[in-house]
């Protein structure tokens, strides 16, 4: 079972590229205009609850699914990993990437490292792009705000597992949070193995996003946090969602917020 990630460590999604970099021009948007947890057909309303109420949903079953209920099959999926990398794997996975990404053989000599574990990779995909394709299909904008307000923390849900009633990278213990470091390796790797390499691509500049807004909101874990200023949001997602894969690989090395960050 992840421990020091907890319910944050494998965020999968599908984007679509021009869906994804069309926020920048439109003026991605703050949770300032996101309702309070109601208002999506389909959805039950939740008492309490504040934020898009679609994103809460998603990050709700991703939680469940892949850590507080999580299958046996993804149970042995984190523990192959594991096993093979030495426990914690979110924590060894994460320091042979530094290690590997420094060397003129990279990317190549990351690629063959992680071939051994292929399989557990392909399996936390599967289930994974599930949750994302449930909640939002081709709708890959949306998919994109969910990211940002994962990283602005504004995704309040009484539904959570005390103190994390925030959907946002779990920093309780862990300020500033490392599991991006290890969400973005873990990416990398689905990448470099050929496991739905736009789609993981796509994701990390998402991620990259995500990364900046929690470093500038800095939201609690327990409580309701304010929406960062639209322009604050837009002008990350300007700046992050285009980058390179290449670039991102310069990002991920800097320990542990964004390089010129704080």
């Amino acid at each position: 079972m992840p421990t020091e990630v907890n319910r944050r460590l494998l965020l999968r999604s599908s984007l679509g590229g021009a869906a994804a970099l069309g926020l920048v021009a439109a003026g991605a948007p703050s949770a300032a205009a996101a309702p309070p947890g109601r208002g999506d057909p389909g959805l039950p309303d939740v008492p309490g609850m504040r934020g898009d109420r679609r994103a809460n949903e998603f990050w709700h079953v991703y939680d469940e699914k892949t850590y507080y209920n999580a299958s046996q099959e993804v149970t042995d999926a984190y523990a192959a990993i594991s096993a093979y990398t030495g426990p914690p794997f979110e924590r060894t996975l994460r320091e042979k990437w530094w290690e590997l990404v420094e060397l003129p053989e990279y990317p190549a000599n990351f690629a063959a490292y992680v071939e051994p574990i292929r399989e557990p990779l392909e399996l936390l995909s599967r289930v994974q792009l599930d949750v994302a394709d449930t909640y939002y299909g081709q709708r890959h904008h949306e998919l994109v705000r969910a990211y940002g307000w994962f990283g602005e923390g504004v995704l309040f849900d009484p539904r959570g597992h005390a103190p994390y009633l925030v959907h946002t990278m779990n920093t309780v213990g862990d300020e500033p949070p490392r599991a991006y470091h290890t969400w973005y390796v873990v990416l990398r790797a689905m990448m470099l193995l050929d496991i739905e390499p736009r789609r993981w691509e796509l994701s990390a500049r998402a991620l990259g996003w995500a990364w900046a807004l929690q470093t500038v909101a800095k939201p609690a874990q327990d409580k309701v946090n304010p929406p960062l200023p639209p322009a604050t949001v837009g002008r990350l997602a300007a700046s992050w969602l285009p980058r390179s894969i290449e670039r991102l690989d310069r990002d991920f090395q800097s320990f542990w917020l964004p390089e010129g960050m704080s």
